[in-house]
C-alpha cells in the first residue's frame, strides 16, 4: 500500500511501528541462530569434518564474501528503492530469498560444505539486504521525534525474539530426544527450518501494516539513474563533514573487529575441541550478560562521554582477543562470553549516540543511513583476515589474534574524532 492522502492517526501510527518493529524481532534470529551458532557448528562438525578443509577459512572466507556484497550493493539499492517507492517489495524479496536458503540449508548432505556454503553466503546477502530497506522504512513509520523510541522498540524485539528462539533451537540440538529427533544432526537441520519459518512470519506484519512512502522519482532505468546520483550526493555530504567522516572509518573498523568475534568465536572454540553444547551455553551467557550491561555501560558514557567510553570498550576487546589466544577449556571460554557480554551492546549504543552529535541534524536520515550501512555491513576484512591467517599458518589462534589491528586501528582514529559536534553538543 502507498501513502497519498493525509498523515496516519496516532493508533495507525502506532500499528505500523510494531509491525515494523516485528520484522527485527523475526530476522535477528538468523542472526544468533544461524550465523552466530549453528551453521559455524554444523560446517566444522558435519559439512566438513574429515575432509581435511580448514572451516576457520571456508567460514571466514563466506562471511566476508556475503558481507562484500552488501557493502558494494546497499547504498545505490537503498537510493534506487527511495526513488521508485518500492522498499516494501525489495525488502520482501530479499528476506524470502534469504529464509528460502535457509530452509535449504537444512538439506545440504553430510561432506557438502561447499553447496552448505554457497547457500549460506546467498542466506546473509538476502539477511543484509532486506535491512537496507528495513531501516529505510523507519523514515516513513515514524516521525522525527519518535524515531529514537521506535528504532529501540525494534532492538528490543530484536534481542527478545532472536533470544527465545534460540533457547528452543538450542534445546533440541542439545536434548534432541526431548523433541522425536534422531540425534543432534537432525535436530539441527529442524533449527535452519525454524529460523527461516520464524523470519518469513514476522515479515509479514511489516509487508500488510507498513504505508509505502511515495517515490521521489522515477521506476525502471530513471530509478537507476536517480539512486547513483543519490549515492554520489551522500558522499559528498559525508566528506564534507570532516568529524563524521573521520568516526565512519574509525568505526568501520572497530565494528567490523566487533563483529567478527560475533560471527567466528563458535569456530575459534571448536578448532581448541571444545564440546558444542559449551559453544551453545557460552553463546547463551552473552546474550543473558549483554542486556543489563548495555544499560551499566551507557551510564558510565554518560559520566565520561560517549567517545571514551567506546575507547574502554575497545581497550577491553583486545584484552578478550589476547586472552583468547591462551584459552584452552570450557570455563575460560564462557569468562571470555561474559566479557564480550559486558561491552557488546555499549559500544554499539555508544557509537550512535557519538555519530548523533557529530553530523548536522537536518540531514540526519542521510548520514544514519550511511552510518546503518557500515554497522550492518561490516564483518568484511576480520573474517578474511582470521580464515587466510588460519589457513596459512595452520593455527587458529593466530588467526584470531589479527582481529587486534582492527580495534587498535579503530581505536587510534576514534581518538582523533572531536569530543564535541556542531554547535559544541557534548559528545
Amino acid at each position: 500500500m502507498q501513502s497519498t492522502g493525509p498523515g496516519p492517526s496516532a493508533r495507525s501510527r502506532r500499528r505500523q511501528e510494531l509491525a515494523w518493529a516485528l520484522y527485527d524481532w523475526g530476522n535477528s534470529a538468523y542472526t544468533l541462530s544461524v550465523i552466530t551458532v549453528f551453521f559455524p557448528v554444523f560446517l566444522g562438525r558435519y559439512w566438513i569434518a574429515g575432509d581435511g578443509v580448514n572451516s576457520t577459512f571456508v567460514l571466514g572466507m563466506a562471511n566476508g564474501a556475503a558481507s562484500l556484497v552488501i557493502v558494494l550493493t546497499a547504498p545505490l539499492l537503498g537510493a534506487i528503492a527511495d526513488a521508485a517507492g518500492r522498499r516494501k517489495r525489495y525488502l520482501a524479496s530479499f528476506a524470502f530469498t534469504g529464509a528460502l536458503m535457509c530452509v535449504c540449508l537444512g538439506m545440504v548432505g553430510e561432506g557438502s560444505w561447499p553447496m552448505a556454503t554457497a547457500l549460506f553466503v546467498l542466506a546473509t546477502v538476502g539477511f543484509s539486504g532486506a535491512n537496507v530497506f528495513y531501516d529505510a522504512l523507519l523514515v516513513s513509520v515514524a516521525a522525527v521525534r519518535d524515531r529514537e523510541r521506535v528504532s529501540a522498540l525494534g532492538f528490543a524485539l530484536g534481542y527478545l525474539g532472536s533470544s527465545l528462539l534460540f533457547v528452543v533451537n538450542a534445546m533440541m540440538v542439545l536434548k534432541p530426544d526431548w523433541f522425536g529427533f534422531d540425534g543432534s544432526a537432525q535436530a539441527t537441520r529442524w533449527a535452519f527450518a525454524s529460523v527461516a519459518i520464524w523470519w518469513a512470519a514476522f515479515t509479514l506484519p511489516l509487508l500488510f501494516a507498513v504505508e509505502e512512502p511515495r517515490p521521489t522519482g522515477r521506476g525502471g532505468r530513471g530509478a537507476l539513474r536517480e539512486g547513483f546520483a543519490q549515492l554520489v550526493e551522500t558522499l559528498r555530504h559525508v566528506r564534507a563533514v570532516r568529524p563524521a567522516a573521520m568516526f565512519l572509518l574509525a568505526y568501520w573498523l572497530y565494528i567490523d573487529g566487533v563483529d567478527t568475534i560475533v560471527r567466528m568465536a563458535v569456530d575459534y572454540g571448536q578448532q581448541l575441541g571444545l564440546a558444542s553444547s559449551d559453544l551453545i551455553q557460552a553463546i547463551l551467557l552473552t546474550n543473558l550478560v549483554g542486556f543489563p550491561a548495555t544499560l551499566l555501560f551507557g551510564r558510565l558514557a554518560d559520566r565520561i562521554g560517549a567517545r571514551e567510553g567506546i575507547l574502554w570498550g575497545l581497550g577491553v576487546y583486545v584484552l578478550i582477543t589476547v586472552a583468547a589466544y591462551f584459552v584452552n577449556t570450557a570455563w575460560q571460554f564462557y569468562a571470555l562470553a561474559i566479557a564480550v557480554g559486558l561491552v557488546q551492546g555499549g559500544v554499539q549504543a555508544s557509537s550512535r549516540a557519538l555519530f548523533s552529535r557529530l553530523i548536522p541534524q537536518s540531514k540526519a536520515a542521510e548520514f544514519f543511513g550511511f552510518y546503518n550501512m557500515l554497522g550492518k555491513f561490516a564483518a568484511v576484512l576480520g573474517p578474511v583476515m582470521v580464515g587466510w591467517t588460519a589457513e596459512a599458518t595452520g593455527n587458529p589462534r593466530l588467526g584470531i589474534l589479527t582481529v587486534i589491528v582492527l580495534f587498535v586501528v579503530g581505536g587510534l582514529l576514534l581518538g582523533r574524532v572531536p569530543a564535541t559536534g556542531p554547535a559544541g553538543r557534548a559528545a
